[in-house]
């Protein structure tokens, strides 16, 4: 990241990197939930977690290790999988008035965020539509610090142990959002890579891909002092562009996945594969907590909200979803092919690490092509849709998903070359069959 700070007096010079107090990582560190808990002077804590967690009594140890320590423990296990405003508020209403001084999250990304919206909305009570980010939303940050709360991830994919992001649908709206603010972060992030061993092949790949489009995403952001510098330092937002910390573990975390993501996929018990792709998915956390993702990530978010009838193989669910991971993926063939004339280093070495070979001295259209093979590549190897229209969107359905993705201004500014609705519709319209 070469440049001057010449005539940068008008821009933001400045970048902020939050994480947990305490990142614990290795094989067993689940057992020590308890003395976390302790640590902390917690009491009496809710342990947030998923369903089939719940049934399969995985959840068990965590619970037994925290009341091998003095602690309370409530369970909630009703968590939606890709959580949804009114889910959310559900498991809130559990929890109200229940004067729990600490919360845990036991599952994937799901459990963690929903873990995060209740302590956000038991310690400081809102309607939800206050903290959600603008445009969708009123964006207002939370009054003060959060209760502690300590994840434990069981999916190498969101990296949610680490950043202080709440990602949920509005139903009414049709669209996934977020709420984002620094007092969400986890307290303790406890990362298990024995946790991800159970994870069947398409959830893998699912989570896996989150992994890769954080690390990307981040990777190809515009240059955290490109922005112009805030009034005061509370202004500055979450997602601030790529920095040298984000940058470094952007390229270790897409080098992981593309060496560890199908073995570990097609061979559950790959352990050196399930190791390395929990340890990309952390520190790509880490590394997009601050950096931001972008245009991917903006045209997700109406492809899961605007889904009518496609379930993936091997989520227990009963109602159409498209997971985080598949949904970010969908877009970015077109969208890292769209940003490679003004991203041309960032996105040929990210061809690089994904094994197809480009110069960065190539022409922009060499580049595009590049990265759209790679991408493409891994998305057959993992057995992903061809593209949209495989999972029934049709193309009267286009302007509805831009103008969604339109709606991710906060996403959509950290991309190097921010798209207007037409370059949205275009990105859409390549997106609907890739092969």
């Amino acid at each position: 990241m070469a440049f001057s700070f010449m005539g940068m007096g008008e821009l933001d010079t400045v970048f902020s990197l939050s994480i947990p107090q305490v990142v614990k990582f290795g094989f067993g560190v689940t057992s020590e939930a308890g003395y976390e808990s302790k640590r902390l002077g917690l009491k009496r804590v809710l342990l947030v977690t998923g369903r089939t967690l719940y049934e399969s009594g995985r959840y068990e140890a965590v619970k037994q290790s925290l009341e091998n320590e003095g602690i309370q423990v409530d369970v909630y296990y009703n968590v939606h999988i890709e959580p949804t405003d009114e889910s959310i508020m559900d498991a809130v209403n559990y929890a109200k008035d229940k004067n729990y001084d600490g919360f845990v999250a036991f599952g994937g990304g799901s459990a963690m965020d929903t873990a995060k919206a209740v302590n956000l909305l038991t310690t400081h009570p809102a309607p939800i539509m206050d903290y959600i980010n603008k445009p969708i939303g009123q964006g207002k940050a939370p009054p003060g610090p959060l209760k502690p709360l300590i994840a434990i991830p069981t999916t190498a994919g969101t990296g949610a142990e680490n950043t202080g992001v709440i990602v949920l649908d509005v139903l009414k709206y049709h669209v996934k959002t977020g709420i984002s603010h620094s007092y969400i972060r986890p307290t303790v992030a406890l990362i298990d890579p024995l946790n991800t061993l159970s994870m069947p092949p398409m959830i893998t790949a699912s989570t896996g891909l989150d992994v890769l489009m954080h690390a990307i995403e981040s990777y190809t952001a515009r240059p955290y002092y490109s922005r112009p510098r805030p009034k005061n330092p509370a202004e500055r937002p979450a997602y601030v562009g790529a920095t040298p910390i984000s940058d470094m573990f952007a390229e270790r975390a897409i080098e992981w996945v593309a060496r560890y993501l199908r073995r570990a996929t097609y061979n559950g018990n790959d352990i050196e594969a399930r190791y390395y792709m929990m340890l990309g998915a952390s520190i790509a956390g880490i590394g997009f907590g601050h950096a931001g993702v972008h245009i991917p990530h903006a045209m997700a978010y109406p492809i899961a909200g605007m889904v009518k009838e496609w379930k993936p193989p091997d989520y227990p669910v009963d109602y159409p979803l498209v997971p985080h991971g598949i949904s970010v993926t969908m877009g970015a063939p077109a969208a890292m092919k769209y940003i490679a004339a003004v991203a041309p280093d960032r996105v040929a070495r990210a061809a690089q690490l994904l094994g197809v070979h480009v110069e960065p001295t190539e022409t922009p259209k060499r580049i595009g092509e590049a990265i759209y093979e790679a991408l493409i590549r891994l998305m057959q190897d993992l057995g992903l849709p061809s593209g949209l229209k495989e999972m029934g969107f049709k193309d009267a359905d286009i302007p509805g998903l831009a103008e969604g993705a339109y709606a991710q201004q906060r996403l959509l500014v950290v991309s190097p070359k921010v798209p207007g609705k037409r370059d949205l519709e275009q990105m859409f319209k390549d997106a609907m069959q890739y092969w």
